[in-house]
């Protein structure tokens, strides 16, 4: 077994429940994990036998170009497209931040999280 990371994915979008946030949008960030077996891509160095970081990628823009209320929602379409679509995929950790979110305060960034096993 072994880990995939793709970290800080920069994307600009349009989720929350504010109007304005659907009309400006915000920054986000977003932080994947997926847990597979590894062993041959390790043993191979072949492209085709491993998770493909540009795939991995490339579902977290499209994701997050599909407008959602809730950073949740938006997590959890991630994780269902990685298991459609990444069958050596076993689990995957998403994490999706919004940066200085319009809550009333100086905060950071708000994170959700969520770890999800592939479905038996």
């Amino acid at each position: 077994m072994g880990k995939i990371r793709v970290n800080n994915i920069r994307i600009h979008s349009n989720h929350g429940c504010l109007k304005e946030e659907m009309l400006i949008g915000s920054d986000y960030r977003v932080d994947l994990e997926i847990s597979a077996d590894l062993s041959l891509p390790s043993a191979s160095d072949k492209l085709t036998e491993t998770v493909d970081y540009v795939h991995l990628n490339n579902i977290v823009k499209e994701e997050m170009a599909i407008r959602s209320n809730l950073l949740e929602h938006v997590a959890k379409r991630i994780i269902d497209r990685i298991f459609l679509e990444i069958n050596e995929v076993s689990k995957v950790k998403v994490e999706v931040s919004k940066i200085n979110p319009p809550i009333g305060g100086d905060v950071e960034s708000v994170t959700v999280i969520l770890d999800v096993e592939r479905p038996k």
